[in-house]
């Protein structure tokens, strides 16, 4: 829609043009919007039957809206997609510092160039991008830089006396005048700055130090928490939480494949990777899980959440492992493997808070397990689960029990040996070691007969890596990037006796 071409007040009354407030322009062009069936939250997976209706009722009602959710839940994206219910273009007076309404203009710049010029006030049009402001809350934020003060510097220059209100110097909030303000992390603002805020929400209208004009501003006000604020750094005053009309609570993704649609659009991989690097649909389900996991872990501080962030961060980490190996081998093409998952730890990392036990444990050893702990539980959507293979002391049971696919791989490990899988390493290296393991190609073939030899070769090392998280086989991380899988008994002896010396030998018996 194009900019109107009407120039002046006198114009604009003879256009037509119909004055309305921003929640009724927004209530009426939602309203249109939901008769027409358009999506409204562009890019928003997961909320179509929880978060969007809320909303949609929010603003229908002309609510100021708080959205409550742990960190990574789209609260501050949501709050900006409510932009595009404006109007493409609204008429300001020109010049006006607060945008004001030439059909209603509080300002005392607008008021008086209106009285002076009448229908010859020149206006301009101003973009629904421009009538967008939003202010992260920490706890420096001032009066002052959200409401407005006197100026000092303005009083000298134009000499004029503090009581004049051309002296004033608007703060954000009123030079957000017809259009949406955000304040993200609401909790953060001092208490005495949350109370400044009261007027605003309950009469409409501000008021600067000791000037007697009353500012009716015409705002959508829109805050974003997390509930772990209320608790630890700060909290929202009752009789403000009292005056937000309504507050919508977020959430994480319900699904692994939801929680994997996200992930795929968000992450910032560039299409020469993509050309490098094939992502199979099993680790992009391992990077979700590994999130699931973290969401329920016992080690991380679950008041805290785990941001949707990890999932994204880690699957673009995956991807420039697998490049980073490639071009080290000057290979145009390679899959990715489940070793390259040493090479998303970061991420998990830098993306999590720990309670005490997880501290104990050591971020990176916590990283690690939740890995474990995502392949196990995946384990059984691709293989059948080993536990089921699993004998007793039973006989009719046992009778009834089909042998293992597994038990062939098991036994080679069971003779001492063992395999260690390199993170680095060539494509053809990694395929000629997994071929070492007796049975464990043709327990993939067995479930997988259409595999192709770099598919096959993925699901033989995640094969592996299952039998360890069943504790079938025993497992351990290489320092220099890798794993080493070798038998569950051998490496349970090691580690319970250690190695026995010669000479301390000798002295026992």
């Amino acid at each position: 829609m194009q900019q109107p071409n009407v120039n002046t007040l006198g114009e604009l009354k003879k256009s037509g043009y119909r004055n309305r407030t921003v929640k009724q322009e927004i209530r009426e062009n939602l309203i249109q919007s939901i008769q027409q069936k358009q999506q409204i939250f562009k890019g928003i997976l997961g909320y179509e039957d929880t978060v969007i209706p809320d909303v949609e009722r929010a603003l229908l009602s002309r609510h100021n809206i708080l959205f409550l959710g742990l960190r990574g839940q789209a609260k501050t994206r949501m709050a900006r997609e409510i932009v595009n219910l404006m109007d493409m273009w609204v008429p300001v007076v020109e010049g006006s510092e607060i945008n004001d309404n030439p059909f209603a203009p509080i300002s005392l710049y607008a008021r008086d160039l209106i009285n002076e010029k009448g229908d010859e006030t020149p206006i301009r049009w101003m973009h629904r991008s421009e009538r967008y402001g939003e202010k992260l809350a920490t706890p420096d934020v001032s009066v002052a830089d959200l409401i407005g003060d006197v100026d000092p510097i303005k009083a000298a220059n134009l000499r004029l006396s503090f009581a004049d209100e051309r002296v004033i110097h608007y703060g954000i909030i009123p030079r957000s005048h017809r259009g949406i303000f955000v304040i993200n992390e609401l909790p953060d603002l001092q208490a005495r700055i949350q109370v400044s805020l009261f007027n605003i929400l309950q009469e409409g209208d501000i008021q600067i130090r000791g000037f007697k004009l009353r500012l009716p501003l015409d705002i959508l006000f829109v805050f974003t928490a997390n509930p772990e604020d209320y608790t630890n750094r700060g909290s929202i005053v009752t009789p403000l939480k009292d005056r937000i009309e309504s507050q919508i609570i977020t959430h994480y993704p319900k699904t692994v494949e939801l929680s994997k649609a996200i992930t795929e659009q968000e992450a910032d991989v560039l299409a020469e990777q993509l050309q490098r690097v094939v992502v199979p649909d099993l680790c992009s389900m391992l990077v979700e899980q590994i999130a699931m996991e973290a969401r329920k872990s016992e080690y991380v501080d679950q008041k805290s959440g785990v941001s949707a962030r990890l999932t994204i961060s880690a699957y673009e980490n995956l991807v420039s492992t697998a490049e980073r190996r490639a071009l080290k081998e000057n290979n145009k093409r390679t899959i990715v493997r489940i070793a390259d998952f040493i090479g998303v730890m970061p991420a998990i990392t830098g993306k999590i808070e720990l309670v005490y036990e997880g501290e104990q444990e050591g971020p990176t050893n916590v990283a690690f397990r939740l890995i474990g702990q995502s392949i196990r539980s995946l384990f059984t959507q691709y293989f059948p689960d080993p536990q089921s293979f699993k004998r007793t002391g039973n006989e009719a049971h046992n009778r009834k029990t089909k042998a293992s696919p597994y038990q062939p791989v098991i036994d080679w490990f069971g003779k001492g040996q063992e395999l260690t899988l390199l993170q680095d390493e060539t494509d053809a290296a990694y395929i000629q070691r997994l071929y070492q393991v007796d049975g464990l190609h043709a327990a993939v073939k067995r479930y997988y007969p259409n595999a192709d030899e770099a598919q096959a070769a993925l699901l033989m090392e995640f094969l592996l890596h299952g039998l360890a998280e069943y504790s079938l086989i025993s497992k351990k991380g290489i320092e220099s990037g890798g794993y080493s899988f070798g038998d569950i008994l051998g490496s349970m002896l090691n580690m319970n006796f250690g190695t026995v010396d010669e000479d301390d030998e000798e002295e026992d018996f």
